[in-house]
């Protein structure tokens, strides 16, 4: 819920009582188990705990985590040995014919030579003759289509590869941990939230019951008064008027307690859905209000924020102010309240930046921005790898054939070789040399070099961010500080002006719209007493999350 929403739900229900200045009390506990029935006894830090562990949107985000793990383990993979087996075997049903020229691959062929008597008579005497022409033309054939190969085909092998180098390949290998370091700061970030969620929403729901009890002793206080003026009344010693007046009062503080009653189940039904619990499970909130607040004094040294009363010092608010000097006399007197008098401003103090997660996190996209521009520029280099290959390959005319698997000492029947599968092997390296590609990573180190560039401008604008919220956040929780010193001023005032009245209309001596107007002025006081308890809770988280302590306080 956010936290307008948790502002109008506080508003309205009122919040808790307890001493001057609320803070986080963060103490280490173990997780709370999910009893089988009874609800389920929650402290601050078991509640937050629980959150971290079970809410589904952080379950979710781990998720992705591990996502970003497998990732960084398919990149590693690339860089070792690949190992590929393959088999298959086809039915060349219609061979791909191609067209020869059978004439050219014969040459010239002999032609028929007509005898003559004398050649006879010459070889008969044993004397040489030539026979002319001895060879004729060559036979004009035109080309004849041919299919090469037979109908059933198939063949296995296994090829084997292993980079030698890789510019892009060596560069992955360190932007995987970064890439690592970035999913789990995006966790932390989300557990963070989570923590100021829950506190707040525990915060919620003790305020919320703090103020539902103290309406119930208002209630049962109210109705004493009703009952001794009613009795007055039948004694003859008050008017009806008097007694209808406490009815009415009664009757709106009534309905006034039935709506907190309503908004502290509303409180803890928000509690129960920031920690991921099912709205069926009951809680009991084992941390009181007065647990979950530390000294005004120390909070304000540790804030550097100046007071009332000294304008630097710790005391809350002053006493009466004395009243001004004349002006030009050159006295000094007592501060103006509410004016910090020249104090040096915490703001001034060295901020770590790297206690914030969202600066970490930014450093980390900023490395690999880096690691991206170094990756696009390697893809220039030359790549090398190792390359082997080895397998088997086979034909025949018939299926059965085929598997018959004959190697080169097979024979048939008469003793022929009638091998009809086939090794083969190579081995040798691969190099791509990157020539040109149009300009392509030109253009992409350009705009790896453009998102580097707008990473460092997003340093600065989230230094003024943090620098903002850090004076937004200590302002807010100065002032939330000094109005819970002046409403719990205002309430010891308004619960004094109450008993007294109620003494007086006692002893007869005061009018019962007197102790009327005292009670509404204290019911008042109790509510605003407790949004500014409330207020300073929540001002106290916003104040650890700007600093970057909520996380470590949480864990």
């Amino acid at each position: 819920m956010n936290k307008s929403l948790l502002g109008a739900l506080l508003a309205t229900s009122a919040l808790a009582f307890g001493p001057a200045a609320p803070a986080l009390a963060q103490a280490p506990a173990a997780l709370p188990s999910q009893p089988s029935s009874g609800p389920m006894a929650l402290s601050l830090s078991q509640a937050v705990h629980f959150a971290v562990q079970n809410k589904s949107s952080l379950q979710a985000t781990r998720l992705a985590e591990q996502t970003a793990a497998a990732r960084v383990g398919e990149i590693k993979a690339q860089g070792l040995p690949q190992l590929n087996v393959g088999a298959n075997v086809a039915d060349n049903f219609k061979l791909q014919k191609s067209l020869v020229d059978f004439g050219a691959l014969a040459g010239p062929v002999l032609k028929g030579t007509t005898l003559t008597q004398a050649d006879i008579n010459k070889a008969q005497g044993g004397n040489p003759i030539t026979l002319a022409p001895t060879y004729g033309d060559p036979v004009s054939v035109p080309p004849q289509p041919f299919a090469f190969g037979l109908q059933y085909a198939g063949n296995t092998s296994a090829s084997f590869s292993q980079q030698i180098f890789d510019g892009s390949y060596l560069i992955g290998l360190k932007a995987a941990k970064v890439y690592t370091d970035l999913a789990k700061k995006q966790t932390q970030q989300a557990e963070i939230d989570v923590v100021e969620q829950v506190s707040k929403a525990y915060y919620s729901t003790l305020v919320a019951r703090s103020r539902l009890a103290l309406l119930a002793r208002n209630v049962q206080r109210l109705d004493t008064v009703l009952y001794q003026t009613n009795q007055t009344f039948k004694a003859g010693f008050a008017e009806k008027l008097d007694v209808d007046r406490l009815r009415v009062q009664r009757n709106n503080l009534v309905v006034e307690q039935q709506k907190a009653q309503r908004l502290t189940e509303l409180s803890v039904a928000l509690l129960k859905f920031q920690m991921g619990l099912p709205q069926s499970q009951p809680v009991q909130l084992t941390d009181s209000l007065g647990a979950a607040v530390v000294d005004a004094g120390t909070l304000r040294r540790n804030l550097g924020a100046a007071s009332f009363g000294t304008g630097g010092g710790a005391t809350g608010l002053s006493s009466l102010p004395a009243a001004p000097t004349s002006a030009g006399q050159g006295t000094t007197g007592p501060p103006t309240p509410g004016i910090n008098n020249g104090q040096p401003s915490q703001a001034n103090a060295v901020f770590n930046y790297n206690n914030r997660i969202e600066f970490s996190t930014l450093q980390t996209q900023q490395a690999l921005a880096g690691l991206d521009l170094r990756n696009r520029q390697a893809g220039a280099y030359p790549r090398l790898a190792f390359t082997a290959a080895y397998g088997f390959s086979g034909s025949a005319k018939t299926a059965s054939d085929l598997f018959a698997f004959r190697g080169p000492t097979s024979t048939n029947s008469a003793g022929q070789l009638n091998q009809n599968w086939f090794g083969f092997g190579n081995v040798g390296l691969a190099l791509n040399i990157p020539v040109f590609d149009g300009f392509r990573r030109r253009y992409q180190v350009q705009q790896a070099r453009i998102a580097q560039q707008t990473l460092e401008k997003g340093f600065e604008t989230l230094r003024q961010s943090i620098d903002l919220q850090d004076a937004q956040s200590r302002a807010t929780l100065v002032n939330a500080l000094d109005v819970l010193d002046n409403q719990k001023a205002n309430l010891d005032l308004a619960a004094d002006v109450a008993r007294v009245t109620r003494i007086k209309f006692n002893a007869g001596v005061g009018s019962n719209l007197e102790v009327i107007t005292a009670e509404t002025s204290l019911r008042e006081a109790q509510t605003n007493y407790y949004s500014a308890i409330y207020d300073v809770l929540v001002a106290k988280v916003d104040r650890d999350k700007a600093t970057g302590e909520l996380y470590t306080q949480a864990k």
